[in-house]
């Protein structure tokens, strides 16, 4: 056997899942099992060898032809040594993981954030294969985001580039403060945590609305609930689409990508989100920044972070 196999470490505060990739990012194998933060550094890289190997050997490929590792992790990463600066869900502060993770595979390895590999992933064989410039945004708790441009991640100085959720587009009469310390950010009202507090908010203020009967409000909530006519819940997915919409049209007049992804759950909502999300942003670009560019929901769900993770060492 010749073929090159390449492995993706998706590194989460519960979980640590790992896949195998063949070289057109087709994902042939994977495994998941716990991550043990509460047992430190050591134990938590330890597991990801046992799993790495594991993967490996439960599979009909050889260890010879692993040609790299890569890991995505949440967190600030120096890229040019493989440490791991400070990632909160894992407790973790100056952990050269890099250097560790070689030491103990004998293998390349290669890091970055996980909303990057996340893009990476999309880019290599999911909503965004096939283009070389891409802009991904995944909806979750909060608004993470990916740039790939010419087929890379681009990092920028630092590796700080695709903070995408901190773009400032609420007007300050009624932004709320992020958890980064501004005001105003898309992640406020875009992300499902934003969704939900909008929600939330109106439900307090007695605003008539079928959200009310909730004991607990998800974003899901929201979403059936503006499909079903309650205008309430269509203003705030209204508003969370307008925000998104001219996230992305800042950042279309800067890198004028061919693709907008969004990923995470929130994406989900279907046509009621993305409809609205397409009207703002075409409102918000001068016409030739529509031409060619579509935005699309991202196919590879779970598994981008590690998809895109195994192509660290290929793209």
């Amino acid at each position: 056997m010749s073929e090159k196999i390449y492995v993706g470490v998706d590194l989460g505060g519960t979980n640590i899942k790992v896949g195998i990739c063949d070289e057109q990012g087709n994902l042939l194998h994977t495994y998941e099992g716990p991550t043990g933060v509460e047992n430190g550094p050591e134990a938590v890289l330890d597991r990801i060898v046992q799993y790495v190997k594991q993967i490996v050997s439960d599979s009909t490929y050889q260890w010879e032809q692993v040609a790299g590792v890569g890991a995505g992790i949440a967190g600030f990463i120096d890229l040019a040594t493989g440490t791991v600066l400070w990632a909160p869900n894992l407790k973790w502060k100056d952990i050269a993981v890099k250097q560790e993770l070689e030491s103990r595979l004998g293998l390349p390895v290669a890091l970055d954030n996980d909303a990057n590999v996340a893009a990476l992933g999309e880019a290599w064989s999911g909503a965004g294969a096939g283009l070389n410039h891409i802009v991904a945004f995944t909806l979750g708790t909060g608004v993470g985001g990916g740039i790939i441009i010419n087929g890379k991640i681009y990092q920028g100085f630092r590796g700080m580039a695709g903070e995408l959720g901190h773009i400032k587009v609420v007007p300050d009469l009624e932004a709320i403060q992020c958890g980064c310390g501004q005001l105003g950010c898309v992640e406020t009202v875009s992300s499902a945590t934003g969704i939900i507090r909008s929600a939330k908010d109106a439900v307090e203020r007695g605003e008539t609305t079928t959200l009310s009967l909730n004991e607990t409000i998800t974003a899901k909530d929201v979403f059936d609930a503006a499909k079903d006519g309650d205008e309430v819940a269509i203003r705030i997915v209204k508003r969370a689409a307008y925000y998104l919409g001219k996230a992305m049209a800042a950042v279309a007049v800067v890198l004028n990508p061919q693709r907008f992804v969004i990923g995470g759950g929130v994406s989900r909502a279907g046509d009621i989100l993305f409809d609205e999300i397409r009207k703002v942003y075409a409102q918000n670009v001068p016409e030739v920044f529509t031409q060619g560019v579509d935005i699309v929901p991202a196919k590879l769900g779970n598994d981008a972070g590690v998809v895109g993770a195994a192509g660290l060492n290929l793209r």
